[in-house]
Order: structure tokens, then C-alpha cells, then sequence
């Protein structure tokens, strides 16, 4: 096994890696900035190492950083969570390169299918079935008006690096390609160095369902079945389940087998997930894959047992995997709710600050993955979730009834949060029937926000409106 890890990240999932390395002998190294020196995941690791100040960039996006300290605290691989650097093929390649074991794939995997484009490309070598759009790159906005033009309307604009819906662009007609071309091109360049785009046909409101896929080195693939993210704003995933309600049998195998094919195709080591939507015809096509541990593994280790980030190290210390495919089933159902700080009526504002008070909920089938505590700071630097619960029920049905029992009984004071709109989300009518899609949200958020704000928008007063509206 290894012997020490370096974690580069923060927050929950810096706290769920660093337990995992603790449970399993392994001496978990934190980094964390000036920001967050009183920060949980800086308080509960073995050790810890300022590596910059609050921004970022110049700190936990900081790979010289990063490297240096990994390399002076005697560390012999880097877990680099989720966000971040966790996708970027350089900081996996100054891991090797420093001969830090980086836990995931590797810098090369990791570029390839991080080029969205390229990815493409190699899914349809491989016979994994993909959205129809152009043949790569295009080069500039005429190019990607001729290509949307002859794939036909409505076309969405992507980036070929990054992802969490940004440099990416919905058009429905030919008037508003190029501005939204430039518009796209620029956010990518903003956000990941690189303005690259290409042209995909637009499956509108479709179910967006990924499976989780873990792979060790000595060819052996395995998925864990699926979970449903469809219920999403600004391509931000709100409420993810397991497994996806209403999926065939028939198309669950061929999704999964896909799945285990993109992973092969890629040459995939470590756990990572395959991204597809599912259109009203329940034809899938690939998107994208995430060549790192999601926010939502939570829900897939509820219903299969399998504990991902163990799975993790023991793949990065080159043991073979534990299961087989044959090992894996699904039992019960399991939901998780991102709480994240924002001001629901202000357009989900993100409310940094600090918490007075907490109170996590427990009990049969209820998880919290958090770094609060009482008292502690929530920064503007980084990004606003602050805390994910899991419910998992024997049924759909008694999964949502332990999830709104769960949101009944957390406390979050302090600070503004999501949680009363993820609450009244459980009572929705067309939520509990399932087999939503992504188009969701948009249309019951409104009545959502209605039945908050009629309520004054305080907590105390939802249970009477609940009654009423929902």
C-alpha cells in the first residue's frame, strides 16, 4: 500500500480522502491556504502545508506548489479530489514526472478525453455510440456556422477542454451562432486556457445518466451501474440518483457495456466516470467522460457497497481491483442533495460567510459528507457547496422520505443556504413520479421559489406550506 498521500484539494472531498487514507494506514498530507489555515481537512490530516494565498490560482491551482509540497513532506502519490487540478493532464504529468504516484489515470488518458473533440473521436473508433456533430475542432465562427448548418438546429457550442457547463452555448438558429461562437470561445479560454470548440447536435431535455467505472492496471474494467443527474441548473447538478428510475433492464446492460468499452478504448487505470444522455427515445450517446472521483459517488457506494476511494488507493498502490463485475449489484435506492451557500431569490448568489451554527442529521440510511463545524468560515475564493446528504431507503420512496426527514432536521445558521429549495424539491409532484430529465428544473424551480418565498422564506413556516402547495 502507500505509505503517504498527498491531498490537493479542500473542503468535503479533501475530509472523505483524508478519513479513507486514515482508515486504511496510510498518513494523509493536507494542503490548504491562508484561507483556509482553521479549514477541517487542514485540522483532521496527519500533517499540513500552507502552499499560497487564498486565491487559487496561487495556491491550490499552484502545480509548483503543489509539487514541492508533496516532495517535502516524503509523499509517494497525490489524491487530487475533484475539481481543480484533478482533470488537468499537466499536474498529473509533474506528479510522474517528480515520481509522485498521481491516483488517477494517467497525464495522457487524462489529455485525451480531456479534449471533448478528441474524445468523440475515439468513442466512435471504439463503437460507442455519439451525438451527432462536427469532426473535431472547428476553427473559427464561420467554420462552426457551416457545421451547425449542415448538422441542423438547435446545436450546442462546446468547449473541447474543461467542463460544468462552461464555454458552452445552446443555439437554435443560424443568427446567433457567431456571437455566440465568440462567446463561448472566450469563457473556455477564461476558465481553461483554451478557446477550442466544437459543434454538436442538441439533444434537447434529455436524461443525463453517467456510470461509474473503476479499472486497475491489469486490465481488469468493472462499472457500477449508473446514476441519474438530470436535475440540474446551469448544467450545475442539484440532486443525483441511484439507481436511474424507470431505466430498462435492456438499456442499463448496453449503457454499462459502453461504458466498460470507452474505458478499455482509453487505456482508463483508476476510478472515473462515462457521461451519457438518453433522448425520449431512450437512444444514448456519449458526452463526455470524467477522468477523476464525482461530487455524487456517494449515491453508487449506498447501493453497491463498493467504497470508491478505498478502491482508489488500492489501485494506485498497483493492486488489482477487489470486485468483479459479477460482484457488483444494486440493492435499495439512494439520493444526494448538494447544499451549497446561495441566495435562492437572488439568483443563487453564492453567501460566503461564517456558520454560527450546525446540526448535521443522522439515523437509518442518512450520510453527510461536510467540512463545517461550528464557527467556521465559508470563503469567496472557492466554490459554495458546503455539504452533501446522502439518504439511501430499501425504495425510491423511502429514500425520499429519509432525504426530506434528513433536510427537516439539518441546521444551517449563519449563512444563506439551498437547503429549504432542496426540501420542498422532495415533495414535488412530477420529482416523486421520476423519469425527469434535464429540462426539469426550469420548468418546477418557479413554483419552487414561490412556495419558499410565500412561506417568508424561513424554514419554520415550510411545513404549513408544504400542506398546501406541494
Amino acid at each position: 500500500m502507500l505509505k503517504r498521500v498527498l491531498i490537493a484539494n479542500r473542503g468535503e472531498i479533501a475530509v472523505r480522502i483524508i478519513r479513507e487514507c486514515l482508515d486504511s494506514s496510510v498518513e494523509a498530507v493536507a494542503v490548504y491556504s491562508e484561507a483556509d489555515r482553521q479549514a477541517l481537512h487542514a485540522v483532521i490530516a496527519s500533517r499540513s502545508v500552507c502552499i499560497g494565498p487564498g486565491k487559487a490560482s496561487e495556491s491550490y491551482l499552484s502545480i509548483n506548489n503543489l509539487i514541492e509540497a508533496a516532495k517535502g513532506t516524503g509523499c509517494d502519490a497525490v489524491h487530487p479530489g475533484f475539481g481543480f487540478l484533478s482533470e488537468n493532464g499537466d499536474f498529473a504529468r509533474a506528479c510522474e514526472d517528480a515520481g509522485l504516484k498521481f491516483i488517477g489515470p494517467s497525464s495522457d488518458v487524462i489529455d485525451r478525453m480531456g479534449n471533448k473533440a478528441e474524445a468523440r473521436k475515439l468513442m466512435q473508433q471504439a463503437g460507442v455510440p455519439v451525438v451527432p456533430g462536427s469532426d473535431g475542432v472547428v476553427r473559427n465562427a464561420d467554420e462552426a456556422a457551416a457545421e451547425a448548418e449542415r448538422i441542423g438546429f438547435p446545436v450546442l457550442l462546446k468547449a473541447s477542454a474543461g467542463g460544468g457547463g462552461r464555454g458552452m452555448r445552446k443555439v437554435f438558429d443560424a443568427e446567433h451562432v457567431k456571437e455566440a461562437f465568440t462567446a463561448a470561445s472566450l469563457e473556455a479560454a477564461s476558465c481553461f486556457g483554451c478557446g477550442d470548440m466544437y459543434v454538436e447536435k442538441l439533444i434537447e431535455n434529455p436524461r443525463h445518466i453517467e456510470f461509474q467505472i473503476l479499472a486497475d492496471r491489469f486490465g481488469n474494467v468493472v462499472h457500477l451501474y449508473e446514476r441519474d443527474c438530470s436535475i440540474q441548473r446551469r448544467n450545475q447538478k442539484l440532486v443525483e440518483e441511484a439507481p436511474a428510475w424507470g431505466l430498462s433492464e435492456e438499456l442499463r446492460e448496453k449503457m454499462g457495456a459502453a461504458a466498460v468499452k470507452a474505458a478499455r478504448a482509453c487505456g482508463y487505470e483508476n476510478a472515473g466516470t462515462v457521461e451519457f444522455v438518453v433522448d425520449k427515445e431512450e437512444n444514448f450517446y456519449f458526452i463526455e467522460m470524467n477522468t477523476r472521483i464525482q461530487v455524487e459517488h456517494p449515491v453508487t457506494e449506498a447501493v453497491t457497497g463498493v467504497n470508491i476511494v478505498r478502491e482508489q488507493l488500492r489501485i494506485a498502490s498497483g493492486l488489482p481491483l477487489s470486485i468483479s463485475q459479477a460482484d457488483v449489484t444494486v440493492t435499495g435506492h439512494a439520493l444526494e442533495c448538494r447544499i451549497t451557500a446561495e441566495n435562492v431569490f437572488k439568483d443563487f448568489m453564492p453567501c460566503p460567510g461564517t456558520v454560527d451554527f450546525i446540526h448535521f442529521p443522522a439515523g437509518a440510511g442518512i450520510r453527510v459528507d461536510s467540512a463545517l463545524y461550528n464557527g467556521c468560515e465559508i470563503s469567496p475564493y472557492y466554490d459554495s457547496m458546503v455539504a452533501k446528504v446522502i439518504a439511501r431507503g430499501e425504495t425510491r420512496l423511502e429514500a425520499i422520505r429519509r432525504m426530506r426527514r434528513a433536510l427537516e432536521e439539518m441546521v444551517i445558521t449563519g449563512v444563506e443556504t439551498t437547503l429549504p429549495v432542496q426540501h420542498l424539491l422532495m415533495y414535488n409532484q412530477a420529482f416523486l413520479r421520476g423519469g425527469y430529465d434535464t429540462g426539469f428544473l426550469e420548468k418546477e424551480l418557479p413554483e419552487i421559489l414561490n412556495i419558499y418565498e410565500e412561506a417568508g422564506g424561513r424554514n419554520d413556516q415550510l411545513d404549513q406550506s408544504i400542506s398546501k402547495k406541494a
